[in-house]
């Protein structure tokens, strides 16, 4: 019988499921209520569990899933080392990003940059050391910061469309100001690891990951799931432990 992973993200606002077999995604799922992924998990006898939570404990998930699973958090064993100054306050997702980056570049340095509600920046340097990185407002947090503190600015939504730097009413202006500089951010965040690093792998991640596609080149890669691929490689590594 074939083992698979199922692996849990449960955010503040979204939960991802992500089902594996042999480090291959098979599947993915997202949820708004812990019930709908309860009812959509379905683990086989020999099939592993590993489930984090940015706000329930291990004893409030026991209440809900009736079958074994991997707690991850700041304890649980890792691949890499943690450099980080304050190791209890990062993210668990940032570190589950650089670690799902492992699952296509085998060595080397990685930045790995998430597109979520904040835009993270994760740097892993070629000795398998987490360093830090970087914090900004997402694509959406920028656009509701506009209209929230303004009198007047409207409320804008930034899609996949391609969006001129020249805006030419106060809505493409502000779309052109959005996009436009993430984008520019991106790029200097990159040039400056790069400087620094030397040869630096980047992989954008998140769920306005596709928006920014325009930026793929030469070692940039867009895998929106790369979160899940960390958590099914944490998985691993503490299954053969």
């Amino acid at each position: 019988m074939i083992q698979r992973h199922w692996v849990v993200d449960i955010g503040n606002t979204r939960i991802k499921v992500g089902l594996f077999e042999k480090g291959t995604l098979l599947a993915s799922r997202s949820f708004s209520e812990l019930e709908g992924c309860r009812d959509y998990l379905a683990p086989e006898e020999g099939d592993r569990v590993l489930i984090t939570s940015v706000k329930l404990s291990i004893e409030a998930l026991k209440q809900v899933f009736s079958f074994p699973f991997l707690y991850f958090d700041h304890h649980t064993p890792l691949e890499i080392t943690n450099a980080y100054e304050t190791p209890k306050t990062l993210g668990l997702d940032r570190l589950a990003g650089v670690i799902g980056a492992r699952s296509f570049k085998k060595d080397g340095a990685v930045l790995v940059i998430d597109m979520g509600t904040c835009i993270t920046y994760d740097f892993l340097d070629l000795k398998n050391n987490y360093m830090g990185g970087a914090i900004s407002p997402g694509l959406s947090m920028r656009a509701r910061s506009m209209h929230e503190f303004t009198a007047r600015l409207p409320l804008v939504k930034v899609g996949n469309a391609e969006i001129s730097y020249l805006g030419t009413s106060t809505a493409s202006c502000m779309e052109s100001g959005i996009y436009h500089g993430i984008t520019e951010e991106i790029k200097g965040f990159i040039q400056k690891y790069q400087q620094d690093f030397g040869h630096v792998e980047v992989f954008i991640c998140g769920g306005d990951a596709e928006i920014f596609e325009s930026l793929i080149k030469d070692h940039i890669f867009v895998i929106p799931n790369l979160v899940l691929y960390g958590l099914d490689r944490i998985l691993k590594h503490n299954v053969e432990k």
